[in-house]
């Protein structure tokens, strides 16, 4: 699986699939209560027509509520019966004070799950999930507890270190995705020997599916 958002040029989604195998693409749609990605509409049927699952993500920040958030997230993702909906939930490295509160990533998470009877994937650090500072000393101030409706969502795990470290929240269930390799250096990746450059796009962040290929897509459609 690869997500991307519009500062990836994509050149063939076909590619994608066919060519290096991929079998999922997440895609920014939103961020905040007012921003809406700008390719994944035109994105998304290119990428369905090549034969890839799709997935839909928002980036939180804190100028707006998570209720509108969420709402700006439903109406520019349009999810059908088999997308993949996700929350990016970690400190904002450009405006730190732009960073999403705990409190506004459980109200996206519920209103989410009222309007579509569906709780959407977190993405996350074990850092920043286990209450720890981060970049620039941002910090959640504590933990994730694991009675946060947040822990009852499935874990999609940022942690490019060879043996990821699954967030307190998340212990008894560990992770479902896993991004190994970012996009940014060559050296943001657990593994050294997987190819990290995709056909098609110009660069991605690359993630693995706890599971098989037939587990992925019962994941896929579970959340349908």
């Amino acid at each position: 699986m690869i997500d991307i958002s519009h500062n990836v040029t994509v050149t063939d989604f076909a590619a994608v699939r066919r060519r290096s195998h991929i079998l999922a693409v997440v895609h920014k749609a939103t961020e905040g209560g007012d921003w809406i990605d700008p390719s994944y509409g035109v994105r998304r049927p290119q990428a369905e027509s090549a034969g890839l699952l799709w997935g839909a993500y928002h980036f939180g920040t804190r100028q707006y509520s998570g209720q509108r958030q969420a709402q700006t997230f439903l109406a520019a993702a349009q999810p059908g019966p088999k997308t993949v909906m996700a929350l990016d939930f970690e400190p904002n490295d450009h405006n730190p004070r732009n960073t999403m509160t705990l409190a506004q990533a459980e109200a996206f998470v519920q209103t989410v799950y009222q309007a579509t009877g569906r709780l959407p994937v977190v993405y996350t650090q074990p850092n920043w999930a286990n209450g720890m500072k981060v970049n620039r000393g941002l910090s959640l101030g504590a933990p994730i507890p694991p009675t946060s409706i947040l822990a009852r969502c499935d874990l999609w795990l940022a942690d490019y270190r060879e043996s990821p470290e699954v967030p307190l929240a998340w212990a008894n269930r560990g992770w479902r995705l896993w991004q190994y390799a970012g996009d940014e250096t060559e050296l943001d990746a657990a593994y050294g020997s997987v190819p990290r450059t995709v056909s098609g796009v110009s660069h991605c962040d690359r993630n693995v599916f706890a599971g098989d290929t037939s587990a992925l897509y019962k994941f896929w459609n579970a959340h349908a």
